[in-house]
């Protein structure tokens, strides 16, 4: 993995509101990083109670992309609140943000929010693997670009790691068991170039069918939930924090 820059801990203080925590997403995160690939920071920020119990409310998201040192940097936090709901809305991006090992600052409001995750899952979580896989494969199939092809076999895998064991791993070089024996080639090709065309590969679009077919098995066959049950302890959370006006960040 490419290494990350050092300053990357001064960012969350840059910020207009404390944040409950940052992680590096993308694909840092997903394992195959290029030589000229941005950082890509998600996090948690959180408003007081004065921009969400008067008339004017505070953003739900905040979205600031800029360059240092030569490196793109893109950083996207959502209010607690929001990113709560989020969670119960069966999203696998925020839990991929959420339990990201890479972790630029954490507070006890993370730590809580990590601890609940469990109580976040549910077999329908399928659903949001299939979709973004399907979007990635008609951008593959539209581009001819690597990094898209490599984005549809990520979100398979992991999807299907997720309903089989209940656990979710976004790195695609712990997931070639679920994929076909070239994965870690393409892996290598994309360290090279974000952007880089794919070469040709035989019985692409059956190895991709495969997966696909099998993410729906493993849905149909897992021991997942049908519904949250974090939402109450969510819901607890978000209040403490609020009243805390950031203490406990």
């Amino acid at each position: 993995m490419n290494r990350l820059p050092g300053w990357l801990a001064e960012v969350p203080g840059e910020q207009p509101y404390p944040l409950a925590f940052a992680t590096v997403s993308g694909a840092h995160l997903y394992g195959f990083p290029s030589v000229d690939s941005d950082v890509d920071l998600r996090g948690v920020h959180v408003l007081p109670v004065d921009e969400v119990a008067g008339l004017r409310h505070g953003p739900e998201t905040l979205e600031r992309a800029w360059t240092r040192d030569g490196v793109e940097m893109d950083l996207v936090t959502h209010d607690l609140g929001k990113f709560c709901r989020l969670l119960l809305g069966r999203n696998g991006y925020v839990l991929e943000q959420l339990l990201s090992p890479l972790v630029v600052t954490s507070s006890a409001v993370h730590e809580e929010l990590v601890a609940l995750a469990p109580e976040c899952l549910t077999r329908h979580h399928a659903h949001h693997y299939l979709g973004f896989a399907r979007t990635q494969w008609r951008l593959y199939l539209k581009t001819s670009e690597l990094k898209p092809l490599l984005y549809t076999f990520r979100v398979l895998a992991t999807g299907t790691h997720l309903m089989r064991t209940g656990e979710l791993e976004a790195d695609l070089t712990r997931l070639y068991a679920y994929g076909p024996a070239y994965l870690p080639e393409l892996v290598a090709l994309k360290s090279d170039a974000e952007h880089g065309r794919s070469p040709s590969v035989d019985g692409l679009e059956a190895d991709v069918e495969r997966m696909t077919a099998a993410l729906e098995e493993a849905r149909d066959a897992s021991a997942l939930p049908e519904r949250a049950t974090a939402e109450r302890a969510l819901h607890d959370l978000v209040v403490r924090a609020r009243m805390g006006s950031g203490a406990a960040l």
